[in-house]
């Protein structure tokens, strides 16, 4: 089981059992109290339960596939390049303000970044508000495609 939280349009939060890893978009950064300090930019890392890869977006963006427990996080925020999308894959669970790489990566459930109005009237769906996202596996995922705005 693992929690996922945001306290901006630019974070994302996942929280395991052993750590509290933050991704923050704006300065390109993973904070998880390590000993070594940030991580910043693209590559592969595993912290606690979380296996993560980083993927370059041009010179200046990384987006992230982070792998707990069989189910994939994507968060690659305000990103649209169809290649950077490919390349992420698969992504149970799909943190981002765009509504291009809903239906390009098709998850089960999305944690909607920045304009939450627009995303569901696009998507033409409604969005449920929570504090945090508890993930208890794979299975406990929705079967269909739901919105999540945390506040």
């Amino acid at each position: 089981m693992f929690e996922i939280e945001s306290k901006n349009q630019d974070e994302i939060t996942i929280i395991t059992k052993t750590k509290r890893i933050r991704f923050d978009l704006a300065r390109e950064e993973i904070d998880a109290e390590l000993e070594v300090g940030k991580i910043v930019g693209p590559g592969e890392f595993e912290i606690g339960e979380a296996a993560i890869r980083g993927i370059a977006v041009g010179e200046k963006k990384t987006v992230y596939d982070v792998v707990i427990n069989n189910v994939h996080v994507g968060i690659v925020g305000d990103v649209e390049e169809p290649t950077i999308l490919d390349e992420l894959g698969v992504a149970n669970i799909l943190c981002t303000s765009s509504v291009r790489a809903v239906r390009e990566i098709e998850p089960k459930l999305v944690v909607a970044m920045g304009n939450i109005d627009g995303m569901v009237t696009e998507l033409k769906l409604g969005a449920r508000t929570e504090k945090k996202l508890k993930v208890k596996s794979l299975e406990s995922l929705p079967a269909a495609l739901e919105v999540v705005a945390l506040v």
